[in-house]
């Protein structure tokens, strides 16, 4: 099980946002990309070159008026990079939201795929290759044993993380899986009765599924790697197969929005909240993590400060920015083709939760009633001028009205 994610819910107690990564980025990003030896990819020099300015007028700010008691206020626009801490929360807000009315009536349970570590570096090396393999065999593996075994087909929403608590490379897999589903014969949609699993079972199929598309791979002169020969790669397989290939169930939650707000939250967003940091001083930044290795008096994992120097933190998280074109949600079983459920089927009677509501910017706080656009401002400093808020009165800048 990914330690990092367990006994997460909608309740944990969240800090203020004190600090923005962004912050630590002006400060050292130029020293580090400067250093002998430090590589940086087109995806992560775009991640940061967005976070840097997103929610910055560098993007655009737009001024909207209550045409009713002339409240003004200011919209900045934002990067929508996938790797973003200020964009993520919103787009995973508005995916669970979207998702939880296209799920089954039925419950849902949470599952977690870990890979073991010795086989980091061939994923590291072989990037998209490996990980569509292992989000394809982690989700068929659990697919095809529910349908055997219940003969139901199953719905399955799969999200790839890579990062375990303090941001070092741990690729597991999140999945949300329906507790039941379409009967095959009657097909009527039918509720998984219990809560039994065979782990023996599903940990060899899942070796066995992963271990043989990485066969394939080499046979096919596809895969990227150091073996000598097959025979040293066979060797290889055979001493990882001596592990546990860890899955982790939680218990099913009666209805599909127990489960989304129990990992939706968190599932798509990016692997470093800004709610953790704890300081941003000079060349170093701090942050929050969960050890799981000393259990407090509460039954709790130990909370830790880790502290690092940008030389250690910038690899250390970058290495989390999505490939290119990567989809890290993917959808399986009857949720990879949502329209063929029946309208009945479906979770169409949520309920509304208070905490999964967000401000509107674009309605008046006041009146109530939507504002009315003005105009955009761009700032049109150079970056390395930008050392204090933008500041329309004095800073040279751009304005424009959106037809």
């Amino acid at each position: 099980m990914c330690e990092s994610c367990i006994n997460k819910g909608i309740n944990d107690e969240q800090p203020e946002k004190r600090y923005r990564l962004s912050e630590f980025f002006d400060a050292n990003w130029e020293k580090y990309i400067s250093e002998e030896g430090v590589r940086v990819t087109i995806e992560q020099f775009k991640a940061v070159s967005a976070i840097r300015v997103c929610r910055t007028a560098t993007l655009g700010v737009d001024y909207y008026v209550c045409t009713e008691c002339g409240e003004q206020t200011e919209i900045y626009h934002n990067c929508r990079n996938r790797f973003c801490p200020t964009c993520s929360w919103g787009d995973t807000m508005k995916w669970a939201s979207k998702i939880e009315g296209q799920m089954m009536k039925v419950p849902h349970r949470h599952v977690v795929f870990t890979l073991p570590h010795a086989l980091i570096p061939l994923i590291k090396s072989n990037g998209k290759e490996l990980l569509n393999i292992f989000l394809r065999t982690s989700a068929d593996t659990f697919k095809d044993w529910v349908e055997h075994k219940y003969k139901v087909k199953v719905g399955v929403i799969a999200v790839l993380h890579t990062f375990g608590e303090t941001k070092e490379y741990h690729p597991h897999v999140h999945m949300i899986v329906s507790w039941g589903g379409i009967d095959l014969i009657t097909k009527s949609l039918r509720t998984i009765k219990g809560e039994y699993v065979n782990y023996e079972f599903l940990q060899n199929k899942f070796r066995n599924k992963f271990t043989d598309e990485l066969v394939r791979l080499y046979n096919s002169e596809k895969l990227q790697h150091k073996f000598e020969d097959k025979i040293s790669m066979l060797r290889f397989l055979k001493q990882i197969n001596k592990t546990s290939w860890s899955i982790h169930l939680e218990p099913p939650m009666p209805a599909p929005s127990a489960v989304i707000r129990y990992i939706g939250r968190y599932s798509k967003r990016a692997c470093l909240s800004e709610r953790k940091i704890t300081e941003i001083d000079g060349e170093y930044i701090s942050f929050r993590h969960k050890d799981y290795k000393v259990i407090g008096q509460d039954n709790k994992p130990v909370e830790r400060i880790l502290k690092l120097h940008y030389s250690e933190f910038f690899p250390r998280l970058l290495q989390h920015v999505p490939l290119a074109y990567f989809r890290l949600v993917r959808y399986y079983g009857v949720y990879s083709t949502k329209r063929s459920i029946p309208e009945e089927y479906l979770n169409k009677e949520s309920e509304e939760e208070e905490e999964w509501k967000w401000e509107n910017p674009f309605v008046c706080n006041i009146c109530k009633k939507r504002r009315e656009y003005l105009y955009t401002v761009i700032d049109m400093r150079p970056r390395e001028i930008r050392t204090e808020k933008f500041n329309q009165i004095i800073h040279p800048s751009y304005i424009f009205k959106r037809a």
